[in-house]
């Protein structure tokens, strides 16, 4: 499996992710730091877990890199 370093940098610094169902989703998964919501992404038809958590790793990248939130969960577009 692919390293997956911001993920990993983000629970060493007492930050966490949730994989699960969050309705209407059947499966989504969130990252978050102590204060803030850093991404919330809902698994697409076909994605695997692994390309899932993939995409959470990336997002939380963004989100401390330019300060760019990615929410699916809520997005009119899902």
């Amino acid at each position: 499996m692919c390293a997956m370093t911001n993920i990993e940098a983000l629970i060493a610094d007492g930050g966490e992710i949730t994989v699960g169902a969050l309705w209407p989703h059947p499966c989504v998964a969130t990252a978050a730091d102590q204060h803030n919501a850093l991404a919330m992404l809902v698994r697409r038809d076909g994605e695997t877990l692994p390309a899932l958590l993939k995409r959470l790793d990336l997002a939380i990248g963004k989100a401390c890199g330019d300060g760019g939130v990615t929410d699916e969960v809520n997005s009119a577009n899902t």
